[in-house]
């Protein structure tokens, strides 16, 4: 009996095992190719235009901007990616796929030569379509009043700025627009450059050990064995390296407008793996995490600037109806962590999980933006109604409205900043 027990467990064990050892990763996921993309991906376009109900004027908007989609910011990754193909096609192990991948590495080269990143017209088309919508839903700011513009001295947040305050001239050209560009806007929009304790964390292990590890199990080396050859003499984790460089290439095509198929050069889980791992890094150096609140604090300065100049607006001391501002994915995503924003703020222990909830796609797009508008009802009550990527959402989490108080909307965001900016 003894032994046709164990035969029967042995049985078991034989069935059981390899379901395991298969299941699905709870951790996985299946974004589309576009988002996989992650904050390469085009901006998209609200599918319904924004509205406000007639009971409410607008009295003053913030506007936080990335700069629109640019060519490949730079060389660094189509430079070493063809360097391999060129070293797999010399010693005989280049595959199909690897010379499918050496033309569009030549392709981006050729398309981006001299404009390394710059703003590419479809980075400026996104630009002047946001400043149509945004003139569109709130027209009254736009007619003869005055607009500050303010950006980074990185020459694409410049272009943006330009396209979308040029767009604002051609569908009121009484309007008052004063801008600025320079290294003096660092401290709002090119925060990190100067902050002593997230240099730290960057410059720490801590951060570093989560993501290698997490790079190690996430990057399929079978990217690079498909383009380069099974025989291929790959050196360490060269395939790992050129792996990420393929999806670096392959995931930024999109914002300088060239039309290629990720699936010729992955399969679906492996894209939405690599983007994972790219994922990841973003949250780790840009957001709030576990392991340090200094990405996030970065934002501080520029958050208290929005509550200052918002509340300068709802006592009637602000020259400037609008307020715009751009800078970079790494100005926005730290702003939107420190409002605590649904979907843009995610603490775990658990850092194979960040990709279910914190999506860079969704955060930090090509032209990502966030605006703060302040409106007043006819009683004379004033709002504070948020919008990212033109769309509303609520600001103080756990609520739904969209409307909220702008007593209850600042003692919110102040209670956001840390306490030496309170």
């Amino acid at each position: 009996m003894t032994r046709e027990i164990h035969t029967i467990l042995a049985v078991l064990l034989g069935i059981l095992l390899p379901i395991s050892v298969s299941a699905a990763d709870p951790t996985a996921t299946d974004y589309t190719l576009s988002q996989c993309e992650g904050s390469a991906m085009p901006y998209p376009v609200p599918a319904t235009s924004r509205v406000i109900p007639d009971s409410l004027t607008p009295v003053m908007l913030n506007h936080v901007g990335r700069h629109g989609a640019r060519f490949y910011s730079s060389s660094k990754f189509t430079t070493s990616l063809g360097r391999a193909l060129d070293r797999a096609a010399q010693s005989g192990t280049i595959t199909p796929t690897g010379r499918e991948l050496k033309k569009l590495c030549d392709k981006v080269i050729a398309v981006t030569a001299g404009r390394w990143g710059a703003l590419d017209s479809l980075g400026m088309a996104e630009q002047r379509g946001i400043a149509s919508r945004t003139h569109a839903a709130f027209p009254s700011l736009f007619s003869g009043t005055r607009i500050s513009a303010i950006s980074s001295y990185v020459p694409r947040c410049i272009a943006s700025m330009d396209e979308f305050t040029h767009q604002l001239t051609r569908l009121d050209n009484k309007v008052e627009i004063y801008t600025s560009s320079g290294r003096q806007n660092n401290a709002l929009m090119r925060p990190w450059t100067d902050d002593e304790d997230y240099k730290a964390y960057i410059a720490s292990e801590e951060w570093h050990k989560v993501y290698d590890s997490y790079l190690d199990t996430h990057v399929p080396a079978s990217v690079a064995r498909k383009a380069l050859g099974e025989s291929y003499p790959f050196d360490g984790d060269e395939a790992l390296d050129i792996a990420m460089d393929i999806y670096k290439v392959v995931s930024g095509c999109s914002s300088i407008g060239l039309s290629v198929d990720p699936l010729k050069f992955f399969d679906r889980a492996e894209y939405n793996s690599m983007w994972s791992v790219q994922n990841l890094h973003h949250y780790l150096t840009r957001s709030a995490s576990t392991l340090s609140s200094a990405p996030m604090d970065c934002a501080a300065k520029l958050l208290a600037d929005i509550i200052d100049s918002t509340r300068s607006a709802a006592e009637g001391k602000n020259e400037y109806a609008v307020m715009l501002r751009f800078g970079h994915a790494e100005t926005v995503m730290p702003l939107l962590a420190l409002m605590r924003l649904q979907g843009c703020y995610y603490v775990t222990n658990y850092f194979d999980t960040v990709g279910l909830h914190w999506r860079d796609f969704h955060v930090v797009p090509m032209a990502s933006n966030i605006q703060f508008t302040l409106l007043r009802s006819t009683s004379g009550t004033l709002y504070l109604r948020v919008d990212l990527n033109e769309t509303p959402v609520p600001l103080i989490p756990g609520r739904s409205e969209i409307y909220t108080p702008w007593t209850q909307a600042m003692d919110y965001l102040t209670r956001c900043l840390p306490l030496y900016l309170q």
